[in-house]
C-alpha cells in the first residue's frame, strides 16, 4: 500500500514547528493557540519508556484519524475536546505548515486537564494478569478464582491510574484514592463516562470482528463541562485482539507495537541509553498493524 509522503516539519523550536508549544509527548506535540491546542501526531514510537531513534511511517496520521473517527463515534455517550481536523479551518497563523499538519493533526478545546488515567478492562491481560496471579485482584477488585489468561471479566472493571510526568511511571490507585484526589462526584463521574464509552467501543468493535480487551481514557474541564480528551481507542492506548484467532489460556495477538517490544527483547537490551534503531522488517510489520487496526475499525482504506 502507498502511504501519503508529506513534507517534514520545521524546525523552529522543539516541537518541530514555529508555534508557541504548549507541552511534548512521547509521541505527540501540543502547540498553544491561545483558547485552542493543536495536537500533532508525529511518526515517533516508544517503547519501555524510551523514544526510538526510528520513526513507523504514517503512524502518527493513522492514529490521529483514528482518535477523530472514535471522538465522532462517541460524541453521544460524552462530548471531546474536538474541533476540527480540516486544516484550512486552524487559525491563520498555522497556514505556513498545512502541508505537514493534514491527516495528522487535530483542533481542539483547550480543557483543565483531570491528571488521572480512566482504565478500562473487560478481559484479563498484560498487567492485570500479573496482578491476578499473584493477588487474584486487579487492582485491588477481587475477581472470581479460576480465571484463565485473556479470559473476559464477569463484567468490565474500572482500574483508575495516576497521570505522571517527567518520565515517572503512571501509578494504579484504588477508586477510594481516586475520589479522595479529585472528589467522589468528580471521580463517580468519570467511571461511569468510561464504562459507558467501553461498552459502546466494545459492541462497535465486535461488529468488526475485534474484541476490545482494555484501554484507558482520559478527561478534562472547559466551562464546568467534562470532555473527553487526549487520543481514544488507538492502538497505542488500547488493546485490541482478533476475534476469529482469539483463545483463553495464552497471549494474543494485539494491533499495536509489540514487534517493536519482541525485538529489543530479543536484543538483551538493558532499557537505557543509547537506544537501539528498529530494521526495516520491523518497522513494515508494525506499520501493518497500526494500518489494519484503522481499515478494520474504520471500514475504508486508510488516505
Amino acid at each position: 500500500m502507498s502511504l501519503p509522503n508529506r513534507p517534514r516539519p520545521l524546525s523552529g523550536n522543539k516541537g518541530g514547528l514555529d508555534l508557541p508549544l504548549f507541552v511534548q509527548g512521547k509521541v505527540r506535540d501540543v502547540y498553544d493557540l491561545g483558547p485552542w491546542l493543536l495536537i500533532v501526531a508525529s511518526d515517533r514510537i516508544s517503547a519501555f519508556d524510551h523514544v526510538l531513534p526510528t520513526p513507523i511511517p504514517s503512524k502518527g496520521a493513522i492514529l490521529n484519524q483514528l482518535s477523530a473517527f472514535w471522538f465522532r463515534e462517541t460524541q453521544s455517550v460524552v462530548p471531546n475536546h474536538l474541533l476540527t481536523t480540516d486544516v484550512l479551518q486552524y487559525p491563520q497563523v498555522v497556514a505556513p505548515f498545512r502541508d505537514w499538519l493534514t491527516g495528522r493533526s487535530m483542533l481542539v478545546r483547550k480543557t483543565e486537564k483531570i491528571n488521572m488515567e480512566c482504565v478500562v478492562r473487560g478481559y484479563l491481560a498484560g498487567s492485570g494478569w500479573k496482578d491476578y496471579r499473584t493477588t487474584g485482584a486487579v487492582c485491588g477488585i477481587p475477581l472470581p478464582k479460576g480465571l484463565r489468561e485473556s479470559e473476559q471479566l464477569p463484567e468490565p472493571i474500572f482500574t483508575p491510574a495516576t497521570k505522571e510526568s517527567g518520565g515517572k511511571h503512571d501509578e494504579n490507585i484504588s477508586f477510594k484514592r481516586m475520589q479522595a484526589i479529585i472528589g467522589r462526584e468528580l471521580a463517580e463521574r468519570l467511571r461511569t463516562l468510561s464504562l459507558a464509552i467501553f461498552q459502546q467501543a466494545t459492541v462497535f468493535a465486535k461488529t468488526r470482528g475485534l474484541l476490545l480487551a482494555d484501554t484507558k481514557f482520559e478527561f478534562g474541564v472547559w466551562e464546568g463541562q467534562v470532555l473527553l480528551i487526549d487520543e481514544l481507542l488507538t492502538p497505542d492506548s488500547s488493546r485490541f485482539w482478533d476475534q476469529a484467532t482469539y483463545a483463553v489460556g495464552r497471549s494474543q495477538d494485539s494491533f499495536d507495537k509489540q514487534f517493536v517490544r519482541d525485538y529489543l527483547e530479543s536484543l538483551g537490551w538493558n532499557k537505557r541509553p543509547p537506544i537501539p534503531p528498529l530494521p526495516p522488517d520491523v518497522v513494515q510489520r508494525t506499520q501493518k498493524k497500526y494500518l489494519e487496526a484503522y481499515e478494520r475499525l474504520v471500514g475504508s482504506p486508510f488516505r
